[in-house]
C-alpha cells in the first residue's frame, strides 16, 4: 500500500467524502487527484473502501480507517512533543451576534491567562456547528438548544432567554395577546429559518394558542430581524437580551407563556483545562451581564 494513498483515505474517511477532504487537507490537492489515488488504493487492495453517494464506509473501509487513524491523527501531537511546546489553540463556533457582541470580553480575559492563545472563530446555525463539533473541526460551540443534548456531545447551559416580539416603536401593539385575539394576523412575520430552535419554540407556542401566523420574511440573523423591523417590514421573533433590542426604532413585546430559549456550550470528549477556563470565564461573564437569565444545572451529556 502506498502511504500517501493511506493519508488521503484517512482525510476522506474522517471528513465524510472526497469534496470535504479537499477543504481540510493540510496542503493543496485537487478533488480529481484524490479520486484517482483512492481508486488506485482500492485497486491495490482489491476491495471498495466506501460508497460514494451517500458516503458510507464499507466494512473493509472501517477496518482500514481504524488502522490508519491513530497514526495520522497523532502526527501533530508527536511533532509538538519532539519540538517546542505548541501554543494553546481554541476553535470556537457560535452565532455571528454572539461572536461579535459577547465573545470579545471573554477572549480578553482568556488572553490574560494564556497570552499566546491562538483563536479561530466560526459562525453558523446550530446544526452546522454541531456537525463541525462531531467532525472535530471546532473545539467548542455556543448554540441554542432544545431538549436533550445532541448525541455524543457534552453540554452546559449558559442562559435561559425569554422570547419577545420586536415591533416598530410607533406600533400600537402593547401586548402579544392582542394579536392572538384577532381573527387573522395581517402583519408580516420575520424570523430565523424554521429549522432553528427559536423558530421551533415559537411555532410550538403558536400551536398551543391555536394561532396560524406563517413566516413572511426568513432572516439569517437576529441583527437582520431587528433591522427589518426597524424599517417597518413586520414584527420579528427574538429574545430578551439587551444588545438585540437597543435600536431606537423598535421595542420588545414579551411573549407570555412561550418557552424560553436555552443557550448552551457544547463540546466533545473530555473537558480539557482550556475548555474549563473558557467555560468558567463565560459563566462569570453571564453572571455579571445577565444575572436574571442564569439557568440551573451542571454538565450533561447526550446519549451515544
Amino acid at each position: 500500500m502506498n502511504v500517501h494513498h493511506l493519508e488521503l483515505f484517512y482525510y476522506v474517511a474522517r471528513h465524510g467524502g472526497i469534496s470535504r477532504a479537499v477543504r481540510h487537507m493540510p496542503y493543496g490537492i485537487q478533488q480529481p487527484a484524490i479520486s484517482t489515488q483512492i481508486r488506485l488504493l482500492e485497486r491495490d487492495l482489491g476491495t471498495e473502501l466506501f460508497s460514494r453517494s451517500p458516503f458510507r464506509l464499507t466494512k473493509a473501509g472501517e477496518e482500514l480507517f481504524a488502522f490508519v487513524r491513530p497514526f495520522f491523527s497523532n502526527l501533530e501531537v508527536v511533532a509538538a512533543r519532539l519540538g517546542r511546546p505548541a501554543a494553546p489553540s481554541l476553535r470556537l463556533g457560535a452565532a455571528e451576534l454572539m461572536l461579535r457582541d459577547c465573545l470579545p470580553p471573554i477572549v480578553q480575559r482568556l488572553k490574560a491567562q494564556h497570552p499566546d492563545l491562538q483563536l479561530s472563530l466560526r459562525s453558523g446555525f446550530t446544526a452546522q456547528l454541531e456537525e463541525l463539533l462531531r467532525a472535530r473541526e471546532i473545539d467548542l460551540a455556543i448554540v441554542p438548544r432544545d431538549g436533550r443534548p445532541p448525541a455524543g456531545l457534552r453540554c452546559v447551559n449558559l442562559l435561559s432567554l425569554p422570547l419577545v416580539l420586536l415591533v416598530p416603536a410607533a406600533a400600537k401593539l402593547r401586548a402579544a395577546a392582542e394579536l392572538w385575539a384577532a381573527d387573522r394576523i395581517e402583519t408580516p412575520l420575520i424570523s430565523l429559518p424554521e429549522t432553528e430552535i427559536i423558530s421551533r419554540i415559537f411555532r410550538r407556542g403558536l400551536k398551543r394558542l391555536w394561532v396560524d401566523w406563517p413566516c413572511t420574511i426568513e432572516a439569517s440573523s437576529f441583527d437582520l430581524i431587528s433591522q427589518y423591523v426597524a424599517n417597518g417590514y413586520g414584527y420579528g421573533v427574538s429574545v430578551d437580551l439587551g444588545g438585540l433590542v437597543r435600536r431606537p426604532k423598535i421595542r420588545a413585546v414579551p411573549l407570555e407563556g412561550f418557552a424560553p430559549l436555552e443557550i448552551a456550550m457544547l463540546w466533545q470528549g473530555r473537558e480539557t483545562p482550556l475548555i474549563q477556563a473558557v467555560l468558567a470565564e463565560t459563566q462569570r461573564y453571564v453572571a455579571r451581564q445577565w444575572p436574571k437569565f442564569e439557568p440551573a444545572g451542571g454538565v450533561t451529556a447526550g446519549r451515544r
